[in-house]
């Protein structure tokens, strides 16, 4: 299942079953189609009629993906959550099945019950389930001295608290060279308007760890790069309860099951995978990410980057195999991070004022 070249006869039992599991009574709706379709290629290289699969029942499909280990069937399952979590509503039919074929798959996934939360309009409960399943494990297991601080911050994904130690680190990233990944986060930082980790208002010493991930992988800070980043660090996590990631910003900003998960708070204006192109580029987010869960084989956010803030970006790329974006995600308008395109509105007022002022 990890590997990106499958045999094309497993992609489709695969995705039969996903499509199977996730469809709504009138069958796959088109944002499903094409995110599903978009996932399958840019994953395993299959490109498939998503819409018109043949179906197969959770029993079938546990047979043939009988000799698939238990971390290969959970990311089967979560490709059958993520095609439920961008309904709205989800039906509760769906949430039952889903969770009919993770049990067929034996798979046990506190994933599938977050989503059943959200189809019983239980969205606090939902939310509660969803924090503790990754979340609160990530911060358990995160070393402070990878963090560079020892303030205490009981939730990860709460703004930071005031560190003055923490806070002249990053400040210092301004006195590297240009094009080094530390000074490129403090470009991007600074840039923006947004507070430096460690200063009031500023993002937690775990949270910021994705801001280095946000200039490696070059993606944009608006909503639309935010989900991209969050789907390759959910992929590239070992661990499937990584997947957390990929349900909490979906629920955020696609469907509103998440109203507010500490630093992000929910803008659900506009269906941002109904944009053109936004499923190529979240499948090809997690086809990077796949790519660098086999080079890299942890946690993305348990790195210490700060080892590494004053070599250039394009070599900490190559010492994490990280690879460039997809030909097919750059032609859907997948921007870099320091592409006016990828900043919010809010952003690029920020960066045309300071512009001006200098």
């Amino acid at each position: 299942m990890d590997d990106l070249v499958e045999p094309s006869s497993d992609v489709e039992v695969i995705a039969r079953g996903v499509a199977s599991a996730a469809a709504p009574a009138g069958g796959l709706e088109p944002a499903q189609v094409s995110l599903l379709g978009a996932v399958f290629e840019s994953l395993y290289g299959v490109v498939l009629d998503v819409a018109h699969l043949e179906p197969i029942s959770p029993e079938e499909l546990a047979a043939a993906l009988v000799d698939r280990d238990e971390r290969d069937r959970r990311r089967i399952v979560h490709h059958m959550v993520l095609a439920e979590l961008i309904l709205r509503p989800i039906p509760p039919d769906v949430a039952r099945r889903v969770a009919r074929y993770a049990e067929a798959l034996g798979v046990e996934d506190r994933f599938v019950r977050v989503a059943r939360r959200y189809a019983q309009g239980a969205f606090d409960l939902g939310w509660l389930d969803l924090h503790r399943s990754g979340f609160a494990e990530h911060w358990e297991a995160a070393r402070m001295d990878q963090l560079k601080t020892n303030a205490s911050l009981p939730d990860p994904l709460a703004a930071g608290v005031v560190d003055a130690e923490l806070a002249a680190r990053w400040a210092a990233f301004e006195q590297l060279d240009r094009g080094t990944l530390g000074r490129s986060v403090w470009e991007m930082y600074t840039g923006r308007g947004f507070a430096l980790p460690g200063t009031e208002g500023g993002a937690s010493a775990y949270l910021a760890q994705h801001d280095f991930v946000h200039v490696i992988a070059d993606y944009g800070t608006n909503l639309f790069g935010e989900l991209e980043v969050f789907s390759l660090i959910a992929r590239a996590d070992p661990d499937p309860k990584g997947f957390a990631w990929v349900a909490t910003l979906v629920g955020l900003f696609e469907t509103g099951y998440v109203a507010d998960a500490g630093f992000f708070t929910s803008d659900v204006k506009q269906r941002h995978l109904d944009s053109p192109g936004m499923h190529r580029r979240i499948a090809d987010a997690m086809a990077r990410g796949q790519v660098l869960c086999d080079s890299v084989g942890s946690d993305l956010l348990e790195l210490d980057y700060h080892d590494w803030v004053d070599q250039p970006v394009a070599t900490v790329r190559r010492r994490l195999g990280a690879p460039a974006k997809s030909a097919a995600a750059c032609r859907a308008g997948s921007p870099g991070v320091f592409d006016v395109q990828g900043m919010s509105l809010i952003q690029q007022d920020y960066a045309a004022s300071a512009a001006h002022r200098s």
